[in-house]
C-alpha cells in the first residue's frame, strides 16, 4: 500500500534544506517503527518522495512524503509514532493511504500552492511582522490588471523573460499581509519572491529593502471532474 503523510515545517527548521529533511524522515522512519518498504538490489532504499520540496527559508502548513509501505498500519497510530520522534520545527499532521497507481504520486498530480506574504520588522527575525504600508491600497489590483507581468527568470543554464500573469491564479490583500496562489509542479511552477520582486518593481520600491516571510499554507492537486478547481494533496487520490 501508499500512503501520504502531510507535515508542518516552522520555526528553525526552516533553515534546513530539503536533503536533510529527506534524511530526517528516513531516520523517523526507522525510530517510529513505521513499515517502509525499501527498493531491491545492492543499495536498498526506503521508497519515498515529496511533493514539490520547500525552499530555504520558507516555513509551511502543507508540506507532503508519498512512502510505500510493507504491510497496513492505522493512520492515528502511524500519526502518534512519528511525532513522538519529530523535532521542534517539523510536526506530522495527518497520514492516508493513497491509490497504488504512479500518476497519482503527489510529484507528478501538484498543480499549485498557496502562500501568505507578511511584512517583516526586520530582517533578523520572522517572527515580528507589520502591516502593509497605507500607500500599497489598491496597488495590488493595479498590479493583476495589468495585460502582462514580464520578468527575467533565471535558471541553471540560461535565462529568459517570462510572462507570469497566467501562472498567478490569485493574489490579494489578506488581514495584514498578501495571499497568493500561484502555478506549481513541473509544467509550470512559480515562486513567491519572484511575484513580490515583480510586484515591488511595479510600485517602484526596491525589493531588498522590504523584508518578507514567506509561509506556504498547502499545495493543491487538479480536482479530476473539473480542471478549474483545485483540491489539497491529502483530498487528492486518498481511498
Amino acid at each position: 500500500m501508499k500512503a501520504r503523510i502531510k507535515f508542518r515545517k516552522y520555526g528553525v527548521m526552516r533553515f534546513i534544506g530539503h536533503l536533510d529533511v529527506m534524511r530526517f524522515f528516513q531516520k523517523a522512519m526507522r525510530r517510529a517503527g513505521i513499515p517502509i518498504a525499501f527498493t531491491g538490489g545492492y543499495s536498498p532504499h526506503m521508497i519515498m518522495s515529496f511533493a514539490q520540496p520547500l525552499g530555504v527559508g520558507v516555513t509551511s502548513d502543507g508540506e507532503y512524503l508519498d512512502i510505500e509501505l510493507k504491510e497496513e498500519i492505522d493512520a492515528l497510530e502511524a500519526v502518534r509514532r512519528l511525532n513522538e520522534v519529530m523535532v521542534e520545527g517539523i510536526e506530522v499532521v495527518n497520514f492516508r493511504r493513497i491509490s497504488d497507481e504512479k500518476k497519482n504520486s503527489g510529484m507528478t498530480i501538484v498543480a499549485a500552492a498557496s502562500y501568505r506574504v507578511s511584512l517583516l520588522e526586520s530582517s533578523r527575525s520572522a517572527d515580528i511582522t507589520r502591516a502593509l504600508p497605507p500607500d500599497w491600497d489598491g496597488k495590488i489590483d493595479a498590479f493583476m490588471n495589468q495585460d502582462s507581468i514580464v520578468v527575467l527568470k533565471k535558471t541553471k543554464r540560461s535565462e529568459m523573460e517570462v510572462d507570469i500573469k497566467p501562472m498567478i491564479y490569485q493574489m490579494r490583500e489578506d488581514g495584514e499581509g498578501i495571499y497568493l496562489f500561484l502555478a506549481a509542479g513541473s509544467e509550470q511552477n512559480l515562486k513567491p519572491d519572484l511575484v513580490m520582486a515583480a510586484f515591488m518593481e511595479f510600485i517602484g520600491k526596491d525589493v531588498a529593502s522590504v523584508p518578507f516571510h514567506y509561509h506556504r499554507t498547502d499545495v493543491y492537486a487538479r480536482q479530476a471532474k473539473d480542471k478549474d478547481t483545485f483540491i489539497p494533496l491529502d483530498a487528492a487520490g486518498v481511498l
